[in-house]
């Protein structure tokens, strides 16, 4: 098991919920926390600890976004009119991983990450290797011709414990992906519930 592997279940873990959806989330097995005193760390959560985990749950789905990256989308998302929950999620489905993702190009968004990173990927025909690179309404994505028989491919369009959202058009036989839209909160199939509110809520008193 790598490194990232045993992180990503260790967020699920700590989270107490299977955030991705995932069979092999230890949470299918055991219902709480890692560790030899995890199933008495249930305590009532305080509204600054709610709201805490509301921040780690997001901001950990997304892969690996550091703090300072997650805050620098937060920030955006309020300075833009209207709800600011709903463009922080609008903002974080835009990235190029997120999309790479959704797509079922990969298996997981730690591979997404990677795969971006290493080139796998066109954007509107032209190469791009920035993970956070924030895609337009009608950008399309492409899986360059050499990578398109990675096996990671072929196992990530055979899992069905994940969908493709409406807001993302596909075409499995040339593996390309259209941003149709920017989604909001109701739009993304999020496994478990997510509260962008109390995420907002967290930054406006910390």
């Amino acid at each position: 098991m790598t490194k990232r592997t045993a992180a990503k279940y260790k967020i699920d873990r700590r989270m107490g919920e299977n955030i991705w959806g995932r069979a092999k989330s230890p949470l299918n097995k055991r219902e709480y926390g890692p560790g030899q005193h995890g199933q008495r760390r249930k305590g009532k959560l305080s509204d600054f600890g709610i709201q805490l985990r509301a921040k780690q749950k997001l901001k950990g789905y997304y892969g690996d976004l550091t703090e300072k990256q997650f805050k620098k989308i937060y920030a955006e998302a309020a300075r833009v009119s209207g709800d600011t929950g709903e463009n922080l999620v609008g903002l974080l489905e835009c990235r190029l991983d997120a999309l790479v993702y959704r797509a079922k190009f990969v298996p997981t968004i730690f591979a997404a990450r990677q795969f971006v990173n290493h080139g796998h990927v066109l954007v509107n025909g032209k190469p791009v290797n920035i993970a956070s690179y924030r895609l337009r309404e009608g950008d399309v994505v492409s899986v360059r011709e050499k990578s398109r028989q990675m096996a990671s491919i072929m196992e990530a369009q055979a899992l069905t414990e994940r969908d493709v959202p409406d807001y993302v058009e596909v075409d499995g036989s040339k593996l390309t992906a259209k941003l149709v839209r920017t989604p909001g909160l109701s739009d993304v199939p999020y496994p478990v519930q997510m509260e962008p509110n109390l995420v907002v809520e967290y930054y406006a008193k910390n």
